[in-house]
């Protein structure tokens, strides 16, 4: 049991160290990178899209895109077809930013589930839902972003 308590104290002592570094590197949280190269690749993407991209409420997404807005690191735009819809795309800024930013942009943690075998990665969901079950703990609240529960 308390080596799989240190390989939690690993994981989040590593997240801690990344996210850091990209705020002394960039000026912004390593949330705000992850927004941006969500956007970035995805240009045009509307904020419910990349809120779900990003595995967040959709106002946490839009406090993330008006921070990136407000340092001129993106662009809302709408369009004449529909002047309810907004798109969002990355400004030069905004690209010089993501060029500089540590590597993975999305955070360390996502980077190795992305890199997992899907039956590891599957294996590793049932397990954690079990832990949550005992925990009497639940995933359905939980939008928080990662770099803002790190830091």
């Amino acid at each position: 049991m308390l080596l799989v308590v240190k390989q939690f104290r690993a994981v989040v002592q590593a997240m801690h160290r990344h996210y850091r570094y990209v705020e002394r590197k960039c000026g912004v949280s390593g949330a705000h990178v992850w927004a941006l190269a969500e956007i970035a690749e995805a240009p045009g993407i509307k904020v419910s899209d990349l809120a779900r991209a990003l595995a967040v409420h959709q106002s946490t997404a839009s406090n993330l895109v008006d921070k990136l807005e407000q340092a001129g690191y993106l662009v809302r735009q709408r369009r004449r077809e529909d002047w309810r819809v907004v798109r969002l795309s990355v400004t030069t800024a905004g690209k010089r930013l993501l060029e500089r930013a540590p590597r993975p942009l999305p955070g360390p943690l996502q980077d190795a589930l992305l890199r997992m075998p899907l039956s590891r990665l599957a294996a590793l969901e049932t397990e954690l839902a079990a832990l949550l079950r005992q925990m009497h703990a639940t995933t359905s609240a939980s939008t928080t972003l990662l770099a803002e529960v790190i830091k």
